[in-house]
């Protein structure tokens, strides 16, 4: 770490180390129009109880999920946490783990990063996973990258089904390296089959879904991979709502060739909307495809025939490939994994099930009581797994304004991606929420109606 210079002695003999004479000359390169000619706009300095109760002032202006309820989903998504995730997730051995490049002296991160990888292509039903990507969108755009092959060209065609910003990143990529972006309207609440199938051409690289889609709905996953296999281009899926996979079919199930998504919910508070934890998982064809990290196990030559994991596949990387890989990302998220690991772990196959279920019941549950309000009328009528979209009878921002008074956190409004969608919410029920919180959302939709 290089040393700063703090007193004026010290800044002077810097500056005279460097044949300069005062902090001006220093700053000369710097044009005079760009420089502050007065001194910075700062309060008088505080001691540290004073500024420790400044701060915890200005925090108490956050909400937080510990005293409003939300019915806010739309990717990122309230979740019980188990203690044990908290507990193991924060040990030094996590926290400070580096790029693992020498399993010697890493077998503890490699093989929780190993399991997490196991795990992923259990919920997926996919043959291989990589070691987690940065979040749900750029695992999305990894995945084109892989469909188009090393040319980078070709079109890609989406659903507006699929998450406004992730097709947002789409849109952004493909502007930066060339490729075509082909967007299919959605009819009902779910992707137009007769508008893809007539979008999918020979010249298609990839077709992507989301499932359960932005609105909730369940796609026809079958009949959507029949139409995107009948070129050569690949069948992604995109997943945000990871707990879907406790009792919708699976990717594998219905033939996808790459499943990609967001599994921050798994073991991770929100925080925000800070970090994020994007997964792949793909078919057996794809592994050398596939970018960053990929764990493998494997058994010692000598002795005791011990197990060992190590990073392999190590030619997709861009130190070795550079211009030749798929894709130049060679890092991950592996502090978000290890939590989405031990949350696994933790819940269990049978809990990964009832997790499923009791959010499908839920949000059941609140869909019926909220459209018993006179005025809330649903918008689809398709299937849907835990949200939901709902027409309100007076303008969403009046109704959230409502919500708040009462420490809602009410649905995400879906009008400034889809214009024809006004005064239409998007609202989310996990595990998390209670017959009785539901029941005060319901009573409060009552009295704004009134």
């Amino acid at each position: 770490m290089s040393y700063v210079p703090n007193t004026p002695e010290e800044q002077q003999a810097m500056l005279e180390s460097m044949g300069l004479s005062s902090i001006e000359d220093l700053l000369t390169p710097v044009p005079e129009n760009v420089r502050l000619d007065r001194p910075l706009d700062l309060p008088q300095a505080l001691s540290e109880p004073d500024l420790r109760r400044v701060v915890t002032r200005m925090a108490a202006r956050n909400k937080s999920l510990d005293t409003t309820i939300s019915f806010l989903g739309a990717g990122t998504y309230d979740r019980a946490i188990p203690s044990v995730v908290p507990h193991l997730q924060r040990r030094s051995e996590f926290v400070t783990s580096y790029t693992p490049y020498q399993p010697e002296v890493s077998q503890g991160i490699l093989q929780a990063t190993y399991e997490f990888q196991t795990m992923v292509c259990q919920i997926t039903g996919m043959d291989i996973a990589n070691a987690s990507l940065y979040d749900g969108a750029t695992a999305m755009i990894e995945a084109v990258f892989v469909a188009l092959g090393p040319g980078g060209r070709g079109e890609v065609v989406i659903s507006t089904g699929v998450d406004p910003q992730y097709r947002r990143v789409l849109q952004t990529y493909a502007f930066a390296r060339g490729f075509t972006v082909h967007e299919v309207p959605t009819q009902d609440g779910v992707t137009s089959l007769d508008e893809l199938d007539a979008a999918v051409t020979p010249s298609t690289s990839a077709v992507i879904i989301q499932q359960p889609n932005f609105f909730g709905c369940v796609e026809d996953a079958h009949a959507i991979e029949a139409i995107a296999h009948k070129g050569k281009g690949l069948f992604i899926t995109t997943i945000t709502e990871p707990a879907s996979l406790g009792i919708l079919a699976t990717p594998g199930e219905y033939n996808a060739d790459i499943a990609v998504g967001e599994l921050m919910s798994f073991g991770n508070p929100m925080s925000y909307g800070a970090p994020a934890l994007g997964f792949m998982a793909a078919k057996q064809k794809f592994m050398r495809l596939l970018p960053g990290r990929l764990v493998g196990q494997t058994v010692e030559e000598g002795g005791h025939k011990q197990t060992g994991y190590v990073l392999t596949l190590q030619t997709r990387e861009q130190h070795i490939r550079r211009e030749r890989a798929t894709s130049n990302i060679c890092t991950n998220q592996s502090l978000l994994a290890i939590g989405a690991t031990i949350y696994m772990a933790a819940i269990g196959k049978q809990g990964f099930r009832e997790l499923g279920e009791l959010c499908l019941r839920k949000a059941h549950y609140a869909f019926r009581q909220i459209t018993s309000v006179p005025g809330f009328e649903p918008v689809f009528h398709n299937p849907f797994y835990d949200e939901f979209v709902v027409k309100s009878p007076i303008p969403v921002a009046k109704l959230q304004q409502k919500l708040a008074q009462a420490d809602i956190i009410g649905g995400y409004a879906l009008e400034e991606h889809y214009p024809e969608l006004k005064d239409c919410l998007l609202f989310c029920v996990t595990e998390t929420r209670t017959r009785q919180e539901i029941d005060t959302l319901v009573s409060v939709l009552k009295e704004v109606q009134a």
